[in-house]
């Protein structure tokens, strides 16, 4: 019995200090609606470029690199159009498989956490001669859609993954 407690107390401390080293030098981005943290080595960008609330771009990983990886927030005010998170994952999905040339879905599911519940999605399509990978958060809160986005090279994507969904788990819709 005490080896079992000296297992689950030493898995349990090297999990917790293996997040808070992971997450020490993070950086957060709060506003009044939400909030996102990132690595301090990726820089946020808030100019609103493309019709994203903010875009958190990777360093680059050499100077030849083409894409730079990203986590990027859009919103939606979605007032008088009485669209559930159900209804707006289905319009999403949709979208995906018509509109993005390449479009494919790999996995869709709800997620149900203490701070509420969120969809995600994870796709690929084909943007100019970008081969790309998405995994998608949705939110829906007063009236307005939070869509958080990973945004890789598809070659790229599970590098990019680990430390995308640490960044998209961060979100919290306030």
């Amino acid at each position: 019995m005490k080896v079992l407690l000296a297992i689950i107390f030493f898995a349990t401390y090297t999990l917790t200090f293996a997040q808070d080293q992971s997450q020490q030098n993070w950086k957060s981005y709060n506003k009044e609606k939400y909030a996102i943290k990132y690595p301090s080595k990726w820089a946020i960008d808030t100019s609103k470029a493309m019709g994203t609330a903010f875009i958190v771009f990777a360093p680059l990983e050499s100077d030849s690199d083409k894409f730079q990886e990203n986590v990027n927030m859009l919103t939606q005010d979605l007032a008088g159009q009485n669209i559930t998170l159900d209804g707006y994952t289905k319009i999403s999905e949709h979208q995906i498989k018509t509109a993005i040339a390449d479009g494919k879905i790999y996995e869709s599911i709800r997620i149900k956490t203490a701070n509420g519940e969120h969809h995600k999605i994870i796709f690929s399509g084909t943007q100019g001669s970008n081969k790309l990978k998405f995994e998608q958060f949705y939110f829906i809160k007063n009236s307005y859609a939070f869509v958080v986005t990973l945004t890789t090279q598809a070659s790229t994507f599970e590098q990019y993954r680990p430390t995308g969904e640490q960044i998209l788990h961060s979100f919290i819709v306030k």
